[in-house]
């Protein structure tokens, strides 16, 4: 995993960042990685071309929260998902890690450990969830 942080979005970061937030908002969400210090953006590559990403913000009190989450749909049942949580925690020791998603992914934090609780209908026919994963070393 290696972190992404060239002014110039590559297209399959684009792509990626496509599938975790809507294709209109991706520049914009891409140009906060780049700006802030507090948020960072990694992915997984192969011959040049991302197949992977994960973009985190580091909070206070040593614990980060997954912005955004992405695998490409032919490779998403390789636990690569949940090998990019596993390197965030190497990286950064967090004491817990939360993340906001939908129905179609709660299961795939469910399945890595994390709490869900509903945040219920958070925009009109889509129902939220918040995840808290705490960390044990």
């Amino acid at each position: 995993m290696r972190e992404i942080d060239s002014d110039k979005m590559h297209p399959s970061v684009n792509k990626l960042l496509s599938y975790a937030t809507s294709a209109e908002k991706v520049e914009r969400e891409y140009e906060k990685y780049m700006a802030s210090p507090n948020l960072k953006l990694y992915g997984e590559a192969a011959a040049d071309e991302f197949f992977a990403c994960i973009g985190i913000a580091l909070l206070e009190e040593g614990n980060c929260e997954i912005r955004h989450i992405a695998v490409l749909p032919e490779q998403r049942e390789e636990n690569i998902a949940s090998g990019m949580i596993d390197a965030i925690c190497r990286l950064y020791h967090p004491d817990q890690i939360f993340a906001e998603t939908d129905r179609q992914t709660v299961g795939f934090y469910r399945n890595y450990g994390f709490s869900i609780a509903s945040l219920g209908e958070k925009y009109p026919g889509v129902e939220r969830f918040r995840c808290v994963y705490k960390v044990e070393f």
